[in-house]
């Protein structure tokens, strides 16, 4: 062992919720060594075959993982709200995640996020909610900072040379194989090439991709799991007019339903104003998003439509069924499908002709046009059809017969494990935050749970 393999602390995974956890430990002063490991790469170097031609199932996902996570190409969105983005309040209460949530804010705006914050007036958020009211529906009014998919990989740059420069060691192409503990205590990590780091403290930060992963030492350690709900559906695509009623006061409207027939929860999902449809791998599927650009624009909105679904005894796997979902869709399309809601109400799939007969012209040009009704359970499809209609009382025009549904999109959200107040696992040291712990589910929160993971390192040292 020599002394560069040892470390007052080892972070896992370098997304958000392990840059900030690193971002306050170096800022301290009180933390010599530290040293973050992924499996993925630097972001310069990190390339989606799907953004040009299709998935090829490459062994490290270059848009799952890497340096900056999943958040590095996504929309960029930091929702300024404690009312969504994940369950971080369920551990620290409501006040101290508002601050969180302000203090993590300041440090996005610090390396380079816009100034610029868009959300609604009072007077507007009050009749936009009326509105909402009586569609039978909740607006959640945010306010939300735009980075945008464009320049989110200079400001995750502009971190990660912050922290080289004081003197954090980042590996990337680094994959850790298992978490070491002896007597109820963390002692470090093991990589995949069979070398150790050792450390005392060590922050599990995997991401979503990194969650089946996660899980897995949870379970060899003893760690409690508590399976959080899946979320299957479609992503919408509408001319941008359609949407401005609401995207121009609001830019993502947050609207959540309880459909009538089931009493699901259905929800909006992730608005891209001006945006495009994109994909998102998740090893061997491929499942549809959505991204908006700073600096271009589309003509067109769009948006996810999610379905809720918590399981209870005695299947408690909502992950793979998720899954299975997206490998029928994958299967029928060669990746993603596209259908026009006329086609999808009338019981026909559809065509490349009819889909060019809609007022939308694809931003997915690649997605195969087909039918969702093989693909989407009829419960999750009822509830899909009657949400657009609802929301039509509000943006006239949603429900048009030319609206696109891309499919599916499927949410994972991580088993979470069983941790205190700190984000501390019950084994000494090791702590656990970000969407790959279940903690969180967003950009925002998952920083604000590294900050807080941070603090209490530094408190309890």
């Amino acid at each position: 062992m020599t002394a560069a393999e040892r470390y007052d602390a080892v972070i896992v995974g370098a997304g958000p919720a392990g840059i900030f956890a690193a971002l306050e430990l170096a800022r301290s002063g009180r933390v010599a060594r530290i040293a973050i490991v992924d499996r993925g790469k630097p972001i310069e170097k990190r390339r989606c075959p799907a953004r040009e031609t299709h998935c090829v199932g490459c062994e490290t996902c270059a848009i799952m993982s890497g340096w900056g996570g999943a958040g590095a190409f996504s929309d960029g969105k930091l929702t300024l709200s404690a009312e969504v983005g994940g369950w971080l309040g369920d551990f620290v209460g409501r006040d101290a995640l508002e601050r969180l949530l302000g203090d993590a804010d300041r440090i996005w705006v610090e390396f380079g996020a816009t100034e610029e914050v868009h959300g609604p007036d009072e007077e507007t958020a009050e009749r936009l909610i009326r509105a909402a009211t009586l569609a039978e529906m909740r607006l959640v009014p945010m306010r939300v900072r735009h980075i945008g998919t464009d320049r989110s990989p200079a400001v995750l740059q502009a971190m990660h040379d912050r922290l080289v420069e004081q003197g954090v060691d980042v590996r990337l192409n680094v994959e850790a194989s298992r978490v070491l503990v002896q007597s109820g205590h963390v002692t470090g990590v093991e990589l995949a090439d069979g070398s150790v780091l050792r450390a005392e403290t060590v922050v599990l930060a995997p991401g979503r991709d990194g969650a089946d992963w996660l899980a897995a030492q949870a379970r060899e350690l003893g760690i409690g799991l508590a399976s959080n709900a899946v979320d299957i559906g479609v992503r919408v695509e509408v001319p941008a007019p359609v949407m401005e009623p609401l995207t121009e006061p609001l830019y993502e409207a947050k609207l959540i339903y309880y459909s009538k027939r089931f009493g699901d929860q259905v929800r909006t999902f992730c608005m891209n104003p001006y945006g495009e449809v994109t994909t998102e791998s998740y090893g061997d599927i491929v499942t549809v998003n959505g991204h908006s650009y700073a600096e271009e624009r589309t003509a067109y909105t769009n948006f996810a439509v999610l379905v809720s679904q918590t399981f209870t005894h005695p299947f408690n796997d909502p992950i793979t069924y998720g899954q299975s979902i997206a490998r029928l869709a994958n299967l029928l399309g060669g990746g993603i499908l596209v259908q026009r809601l006329g086609d999808l109400r009338a019981g026909r799939r559809s065509t490349a002709k009819r889909v060019a007969q809609s007022v939308v012209e694809p931003t997915m040009p690649s997605a195969t046009p087909g039918d969702l009704s093989f693909v989407l359970p009829y419960r999750h499809l009822a509830d899909i059809l009657e949400f657009l209609d609802a929301m039509d009382r509000l943006a006239p025009g949603v429900a048009s017969d030319g609206t696109l549904l891309y499919g599916v999109e499927v949410k994972f959200y991580s088993s979470r494990l069983e941790l205190d107040a700190d984000l501390q696992t019950q084994i000494a040291g090791l702590y656990a935050i970000g969407d790959g712990a279940g903690v969180t589910r967003g950009l925002l929160q998952s920083s604000a749970s590294g900050i807080h993971a941070a603090r209490a390192i530094l408190r309890n040292r």
